[in-house]
């Protein structure tokens, strides 16, 4: 692409080019995997816009100048990195200490519009890079008011003519001697979005595998000392049998556990795929850059003393973190246990996990490094097959989403087990989950439910409420679990036997008192027992009746799923027992869980061997107890039911104007920048522009007013005060209801406490009092609440959650989520409410939230709902308060151009 306007402005040669906003630099992962940095250009990049120069081919300079450039004028390299961060931007891609690639933009004086142009290093090109710096320039012109780009392209460039057309836009194309000219929009639009999402999940999965699957490995700090952690990586390196060289590296001896040492990575003479770090933590930073020098492609820091120890080692850590990804590689840690592969093509145990679980099907991440090497136990221990393992430690570079991006499409994995103690970017999880879920189940026990995160874990991670965590995981599909024990018993269950199609539950076994255990505990967790009573084979059964009876309950079309009960006979081994229920789970399509001699995991007796030893699908789970069987049987079915559920649509609702509503919020910030609460006639108009029906209502000064505001209004009529501990509060002489002329107004008004505001509001017809909130989350945005009205219900707290967006499905589900549910639907007799009209209520206030971030709380409270058949002026809802606060966003929602995880941040 070429530079011909000449018309565009410059700075002059004496001047300070301005600051430009610091969110436009970025870590990039490119698409092979490996990261570059990006960031806004400055005068200093001269020299390195002359090496990108030298280095890129003839080819590559006549595509972007459109002539046989070999080097830039000094005016040239004057106007290119001396921009104004607005009418004039440009990025560099950085690489170590070379720029790899520049793009910018040149704004059209007097207009919307703005030319476009790349360079990026013939070494570097195929990696993505392009469409990267697309992204951002086309991000940061959205901020200053660009509307559209303008490329001129010449016609054999194919592919910079790809590049725009694979980034989801359509630009309008013309042609003219030779040149192809690009016009198009910028605006993101659902395809731009859904490209990026797409690329990022391949180059992020691509840097997880970069990880995983190292050809070659050093351990830095490697010592014949068994009492350091150098000795034990290199052992279990060693002795797991990794399928490629291992070099240990330290400078105070020649051999390392009988393997030939380095003094420094440097002096390896071959290429080193990945570094495992086990040195003091003063020392990291030199290993980090001599591991730059030597191209390796990603480390793994065991080391401490970083994040955890406070203050200073939070800033050695994103110093860390920013080296590493400025050089290409991608940081696992610090201070963390390591990572496992167990692909027989790979085998490798880079952790501190002296024993490791055999091949499976699992993948399992784990953030805390001290828990993992139990947990690596734990599973072992069951007959858990793992596909791969990571403990992030720290978690200062790569995370669970990372590893979710690998996960979605890796052949071996097929459940994803995930021990989380913080999020460092809760929305972006939501949104992996949800996506991974749809395929493969995602299984997460989350600790510090009622306990605050330690200092070292609010260093890389944003605080999220219980109620934000229930709302994310149910909205994402994510199955929840308690405990660790839980975990495992659910990623066991999932490991080995399909998912059920229903909820009706056979109970199959040899013990009646067992048998009964196990009924009560199918309908202690909602579930079904798809037949009367138990099948019991009695004490004295032998294993022939025992299959009989299992085949019976899998070929019966109204069971979904069966427990099978064993308990060990006096007179015969469990061999026979176990043949005979493994033998009918293997060939059956429904799932089948166990007591199997009050064992856990997968014992030999129920186990389906893989090529490699291990359990395979088929295998029975075991469990200690009748409960732990159901209670991992439930949750799998919940994750089952809404599997099956459809994903659920965004509908179009009419009588919405959003720009009305938009100048009801810009007016208020106007007046304050910060913030504040909207007045009445406010939160009105703001109602009003989503087809919100709020009951008509006047604030009034005495008590004559309020009969003016009465008769206008019309008789019945409520009379409330806008005191805070009054609102809502009948009990306490706030609320006067059902005021039918001008004595009972006048008589209200003077037994309502004074000192505050009062309105009055037409009465509304009986039904049931909800509530509907929009709650600002700031880790992730709006969240919307339901629940009925009540004291006890707040006392309880029964109140369900759901995350923006809300689909049609999600708006059902979020009516009927609240244990005081059937009080809505006929409870004892009474009439069922109009729940569509509570739905839709419930879609037009996610829409307001949605297009609204700065709508940082709304209540509208109460909400009367009652049976569909059209009563007061024909609506079956009404809103009877509402109250709202705005102010500036506090999460971002614009996804904006990819970017990694700020380290910290």
């Amino acid at each position: 692409m070429t530079e011909q306007n000449t018309q565009k402005a410059t700075l002059p040669r004496d001047s300070t080019p301005p600051h430009p906003p610091a969110h436009w630099e970025a870590d990039i992962i490119a698409a092979d995997g490996g990261t570059v940095h990006l960031r806004p250009i400055c005068p200093e990049d001269a020299e390195g816009l002359v090496g990108l120069m030298d280095r890129s081919s003839d080819q590559t300079r006549y595509y972007r100048f459109f002539g046989p450039v070999r080097r830039l004028s000094e005016r040239d390299l004057h106007r290119f990195t001396h921009v104004d961060h607005d009418a004039r931007v440009a990025f560099v891609l950085v690489l170590g200490d070379q720029v790899v690639g520049v793009g910018r933009y040149d704004r059209y004086p007097g207009t919307d519009d703005a030319e476009v142009a790349f360079l990026v290093e013939d070494a570097h090109q195929g990696r993505g890079l392009g469409s990267v710096l697309l992204e951002h320039l086309a991000a940061a012109a959205r901020e200053r008011g660009i509307q559209r780009f303008v490329a001129e392209v010449l016609a054999q460039n194919n592919r910079m003519v790809r590049v725009f057309l694979d980034a989801g836009y359509t630009p309008e194309r013309a042609y003219e001697e030779g040149v192809v000219h690009l016009t198009f929009p910028i605006a993101p639009t659902e395809t731009a979005l859904q490209v990026a999402y797409e690329r990022e999940q391949r180059s992020e999965s691509r840097s997880i595998a970069r990880l995983l699957t190292p050809s070659s490995v050093a351990v830095v700090g490697a010592s014949n000392d068994e009492g350091k952690i150098g000795n034990a990586v290199l052992r279990h390196l060693l002795d797991y049998g990794l399928r490629g060289p291992i070099y240990p590296v330290n400078p105070g001896t020649r051999h390392v556990c009988g393997v030939p040492a380095y003094a420094g990575i440097e002096d390896i003479p071959d290429d080193v795929d990945l570094a495992v770090l086990a040195v003091p933590s003063d020392e990291v930073a030199g290993v980090v850059e001599a591991c730059r020098r030597k191209r390796v492609r990603g480390l793994v820091v065991i080391s401490g003393g970083f994040g955890e120890s406070g203050p200073e080692g939070r800033m050695a850590e994103r110093r860390l973190v920013a080296a590493a990804r400025a050089s290409g590689m991608r940081v696992v840690g610090p201070n963390c246990l390591g990572i496992v592969n167990t692909d027989p093509a790979v085998r490798l145990n880079a952790s501190l996990a002296p024993r490791v679980p055999g091949r499976g099907r699992v993948g399992f991440f784990a953030q805390s490094g001290a828990l993992g090497s139990a947990l690596l136990e734990q599973a072992r221990s069951r007959n858990i097959g793992l596909s791969s393992f990571v403990s992030a430690g720290n978690r200062a570079d790569v995370s669970g989403n990372d590893l979710l991006q690998y996960w979605a499409t890796d052949p071996g994995t097929e459940v994803v087990l995930l021990h989380l103690e913080s999020f460092g970017n809760p929305r972006k999880f939501a949104r992996l989950a949800r996506r991974v879920g749809r395929t493969k189940p995602v299984v997460a026990v989350k600790s510090g439910r009622h306990v605050r995160m330690t200092e070292g874990l609010a260093g890389t991670s944003v605080a999220v409420p219980e109620e934000s965590v229930a709302a994310l995981f149910a909205s994402a599909g994510v199955i929840r679990v308690e405990t660790l024990a839980q975990l495992f018993d659910v990623g066991t269950l999932l490991a080995h036997q399909p998912l059920p199609a229903g909820e009706r539950i056979a109970v199959v076994g040899n013990s009646t008192a067992m048998g009964v255990l196990v009924a009560d505990a199918v309908l202690e967790q909602g579930l079904h027992l798809a037949r009367e009573a138990p099948t019991d084979i009695g004490a004295g059964g032998s294993a022939e009746e025992f299959r009989v009876a299992l085949q019976e309950a899998v070929d019966d079309e109204g069971v979904d799923a069966v427990v099978a009960v064993f308990l060990p006979p006096l007179s015969r081994g469990s061999e026979e027992f176990g043949r005979a229920l493994r033998e009918v789970a293997s060939g059956a399509d429904k799932p089948i869980v166990a007591t199997f001699l009050s064992a856990e995991g997968i014992p030999p007796e129920v186990a389906v061997p893989g090529e490699d030893g291990t359990p395979a699908r088929g295998s029975v789970p075991s469990f200690s107890t009748p409960e732990r069987a159901v209670i991992a049987l439930a949750k799998v079915a919940q994750y089952a039911r809404w599997r099956r559920r459809p994903v659920g649509g965004l509908p179009e609702l009419e009588g919405v104007d959003e720009r009305a509503a938009r100048d009801v919020v810009l007016r208020a910030l106007a007046s304050v920048p910060d913030g504040r609460v909207l007045t009445d006639d406010e939160v009105i108009a703001l109602l009003a522009a989503y087809g919100i029906p709020l009951l008509g209502t006047r604030t009034i000064p005495d008590a004559e007013a309020a009969v003016a505001a009465a008769e206008e209004i019309g008789y019945p009529v409520v009379l409330k005060s806008t005191a805070p501990w009054l609102r809502h509060r009948s009990d306490l002489g706030g609320v006067r209801l059902d005021l039918a002329d001008a004595d009972a107004v006048r008589t209200a008004f003077a037994a309502i406490p004074a000192g505050d505001p009062v309105v009055v509001q037409e009465m509304a017809a009986p039904g049931v009092a909800t509530v509907v909130e929009v709650v600002d989350d700031p880790s992730f945005g709006a969240l919307v609440s339901f629940g009925l009205g009540g004291v006890a219900t707040d006392l309880l707290g029964d109140r369900a959650y759901r995350t923006l967006p809300l689909t049609d499905l999600d708006a059902a589900e979020l009516v009927r989520a609240p244990r005081a549910w059937p009080l809505l639907d006929g409870y004892r007799g009474s009439e069922p409410v109009d729940v569509a009209a509570l739905e839709d209520l419930l879609l037009r206030v996610a829409r307001l939230a949605d297009d609204l971030p700065e709508v940082l709380r709304l209540a509208l409270e109460p909400v009367i709902v009652g049976p569909a058949n059209p009563w007061h002026g024909g609506r079956s809802l009404v809103v009877a308060g509402a109250a709202a606060r705005v102010g500036p966003p506090t999460a971002r929602i614009d996804p904006g151009p990819r970017r990694m995880r700020v380290p910290g941040v």
